[in-house]
């Protein structure tokens, strides 16, 4: 979109794929995408402290929808998750785990159903598709976390080479 001083808007979604050290990693050199920060997807909370209040480990992605579309960042989304999986991805297994696309803009969540719908598998997959409620940034020793660990990448529930597909490209 462009807004009425001419200059791009940028789109923004948050996407919840597992662990996000390897989301963020990953979506950070994926086409398209302008930036990327770790965080936390619909809880009830707006604190990083206390007790789990049901928020999803999420990616805020931010996109220009010139070079990317939302069913382009799903078709990514899925390169590096197990979609049938429920709250589990890799060795890291509950609901703050779980897989999804959020948004405060009903576009977006049309688009992602469709991409979901148009798939052969659609009845198999768990991923959520919800309108954002809350967002919480992540502390600073989540942001770009395999950026400066590289050595934590062995923890990550992607694999190197799906990881890294897109750097230096």
């Amino acid at each position: 979109m462009i807004n009425r001083k001419g200059k791009i808007k940028m789109e923004t979604v948050y996407i919840a794929g597992g662990c996000l050290w390897g989301v963020q990693h990953f979506f950070d050199t994926v086409p398209g995408v302008q930036m990327t920060e770790a965080g936390r997807a619909n809880g009830t909370t707006s604190s990083l402290d206390g007790p789990y209040d049901g928020y999803a480990e999420c990616v805020k992605v931010v996109y220009d929808e010139k070079n990317t579309s939302i069913s382009e960042l799903m078709a990514h989304l899925f390169e590096i998750i197990d979609p049938y999986s429920l709250n589990k991805q890799g060795v890291d297994v509950g609901k703050k785990y779980r897989t999804g696309l959020y948004s405060t803009d009903p576009r977006h969540l049309e688009e992602a159903r469709a991409f979901i719908n148009g798939r052969e598998d659609r009845d198999k997959i768990m991923l959520e598709v919800l309108p954002l409620t809350n967002y919480v940034r992540s502390a600073e020793e989540h942001q770009h976390h395999l950026e400066r660990h590289p050595e934590d990448c062995s923890y990550c529930h992607i694999p190197d080479a799906v990881l890294n597909r897109y750097r230096n490209q």
